[in-house]
């Protein structure tokens, strides 16, 4: 996880996942392995598409709206780093029971969803 630092879009101090967008042309697979990379440093060596989310929220006065498409990845713990340490202020290890707060504003729902699977 990652806890998302000032230079970060909203949310700032909130511990989040990785998550990244779809740029034109890109597939699903190909951006899921680029975020991983660009953000810890890491080559994905498993994954397993778990579902989508449609995301609808509220947060700082404002509306969106974006559909999540929600992996679980392997990566070596060894390679892992922070990517974007202009982005990210630390990143760390936790599991469901030691999971950091606060947390993304979406985030619990999420590791509440998909617990049994990771």
């Amino acid at each position: 996880m990652q806890k998302r630092g000032e230079n970060c879009r909203d949310e700032k101090g909130r511990w989040d996942i990785g998550g990244g967008g779809l740029d034109f042309g890109d597939g699903v697979i190909e951006t899921l392995k680029k975020e991983i990379k660009e953000e810890y440093g890491a080559d994905v060596l498993e994954y397993e598409f778990l579902e989508y989310r449609d995301v609808h929220r509220e947060h700082d006065g404002g509306r969106s709206h974006w559909v999540a498409l929600n992996f679980k990845v392997l990566v070596d713990p060894k390679t892992v780093k922070n990517g974007e340490p202009d982005k990210f202020d630390e990143i760390g290890w936790f599991t469901l029971e030691t999971v950091p707060s606060p947390l993304h504003s979406q985030l619990s729902g999420c590791l509440e969803k998909y617990a049994k699977q990771l």
